[in-house]
């Protein structure tokens, strides 16, 4: 069974992130992927809000993490993680292809937004399809666009997108939104946003881009097809899951961890969008990312588990 330092387990921009830090405190670094190195991020058609660069890819800033990562030493693998057993010394590790042993583990499965489920949905994500305003917000100047949803961040994103998109239009299933008073009364207050009631997204419609909604009305059952250059969902976020373990989570799945990112399992940490926090950006992961990855140096020199140079 191969032993080291400090097992990743996610490839996004927490988990490239501790890598890179682990990998320049010369701890041996193993990082797990089930899929593809840069997560979500791969898949973001531009980012513009991380700090130093004016504009890139989401897939060229991820290849560059990974490759910075892989230059200080981390050790990168396509495995998915079937289990995480949790010792008091040297956890143990199980994917697909074998097992691991680490003093310390830091989990940045992070997770994924709901979706909805409807055809269309898949094919025009990153073509209109969103699940973040504030990453994709300013591509949309002047455009009209639709938020789903009813809860705060919902309300919160259409509340944001008033500042590039021409109209907001919000569509919820239900009567009334659970939102906070005082962000349904600015978003009522808000020229730009109209609101549907009572009505649900059936088809995602466009050729190369969005182009339209299928909407239908769940009390009458009539369709009507609306036009928007842009789908903002915003009806939750699911956590990856992580079999074997059982550290304090919230009621959404999320991990519960101090300022150091330390769950409540000794030598298990967390970062990124699957650990509960109030913001999931690029920045935020990056910083979990670095703290974990010093927090798990400390462990392992305060356990003497640190492997021989």
């Amino acid at each position: 069974m191969e032993r080291y330092d400090v097992t990743i387990i996610g490839a996004g921009p927490a988990g490239l992130t501790a890598g890179l830090y682990c990998g320049r405190a010369r701890l041996k670094t193993l990082i797990l992927e089930s899929t593809i190195p840069g997560g979500t991020l791969r898949w973001t058609e531009r980012v513009e809000d991380y700090p130093g660069i004016e504009e890139i890819g989401g897939a060229e800033l991820a290849e560059r993490m990974e490759a910075q990562t892989r230059r200080f030493g981390a050790e990168l693998r396509i495995e998915p993680v079937a289990e995480v057993l949790w010792q008091e010394d040297f956890k143990v590790i199980r994917t697909e292809k074998g097992e691991y042993e680490a003093g310390a583990v830091i989990i940045t499965a992070g997770g994924e937004p709901r979706k909805l489920g409807v055809p269309g949905e898949e094919e025009f994500t990153g073509r209109g399809v969103s699940y973040c305003a504030l990453c994709d917000g300013p591509l949309f100047r002047d455009r009209a666009v639709a938020v789903i949803g009813g809860g705060n961040s919902a309300v919160e994103e259409a509340l944001f997108l008033t500042k590039y998109a021409s109209k907001v239009t919000v569509i919820h299933r239900g009567r009334e939104f659970r939102a906070q008073e005082i962000l349904q009364e600015k978003l009522f207050q808000s020229p730009k946003i109209e609101v549907l009631w009572k009505a649900v997204v059936e088809e995602v419609q466009g050729e190369k881009l969005v182009e339209a909604l299928l909407l239908k009305d769940i009390e009458s059952g009539e369709e009507k097809r609306l036009k928007v250059s842009g789908l903002f969902v915003f009806i939750g976020f699911v956590p990856s899951q992580v079999k074997g373990m059982h550290p304090k989570h919230d009621r959404g799945g999320f991990f519960l961890t101090d300022e150091w990112r330390a769950t409540s399992c000794p030598g298990i940490f967390a970062a990124g969008d699957i650990r509960a926090q109030p913001v999931r950006q690029i920045t935020t992961a990056v910083a979990d990312g670095t703290v974990a990855a010093v927090a798990a140096e400390r462990y392992l020199e305060e356990h003497d588990l640190r492997l021989p140079a």
